[in-house]
């Protein structure tokens, strides 16, 4: 097994360890908490096997599943966010995609929190959508969405910084 599979299988395991027992006992305000988790769908390479990122992915929501008890939310809200991924990788990235030659740590900032709020949004919509399921509280729902997405955002932001390898 290479470096590379390693360093993807620790962050798998410290993000999930992470979430499930720091992360999810914040519920700041009675109804915020950070999902960092999506980190690792967020940073996962490019050119790899893109069906094996969907199970990854799935695999990775199922055990958030499995720790908060929470019946499949997760994994369905990772799937679909590992699914759009390419689309919202073009649309942000474009050529630079196209030629699979993003590096996070050398893409220009603006586009970082632009592909890091998309995505995080877009998983947030689903996750409490699914969890809530009733479209009486649309409101409550992108409330949620909304103010964890910009916990989320913001954290896995100043992560990515702490955590970046400097390019000397």
């Amino acid at each position: 097994m290479n470096s590379i599979a390693t360093t993807h299988i620790i962050r798998f395991i410290i993000l999930v360890l992470i979430q499930a027992l720091v992360l999810n006992n914040i519920n700041f305000l009675g109804f915020i908490n950070p999902y960092i988790y999506i980190l690792f769908i967020i940073l996962y390479p490019i050119k790899n096997n893109r069906l094996l990122f969907i199970f990854l992915s799935f695999l990775l929501g199922l055990t958030v599943d499995l720790f908060l008890d929470s019946g499949g939310v997760h994994a369905a809200a990772c799937v679909t966010i590992a699914y759009a991924r390419p689309v919202f990788l073009r649309s942000i990235f474009g050529a630079t995609y196209d030629h699979q030659t993003i590096k996070f740590s050398s893409t220009d900032f603006g586009q970082r929190i632009t592909y890091f709020s998309i995505i995080t949004l877009i998983h947030h919509l689903i996750l409490f959508s699914l969890e809530i399921f009733n479209t009486s509280k649309i409101i409550l729902i992108l409330k949620k969405s909304l103010f964890s997405s910009i916990f989320t955002i913001l954290l896995c932001i100043l992560i990515t910084i702490l955590f970046s390898r400097k390019n000397k």
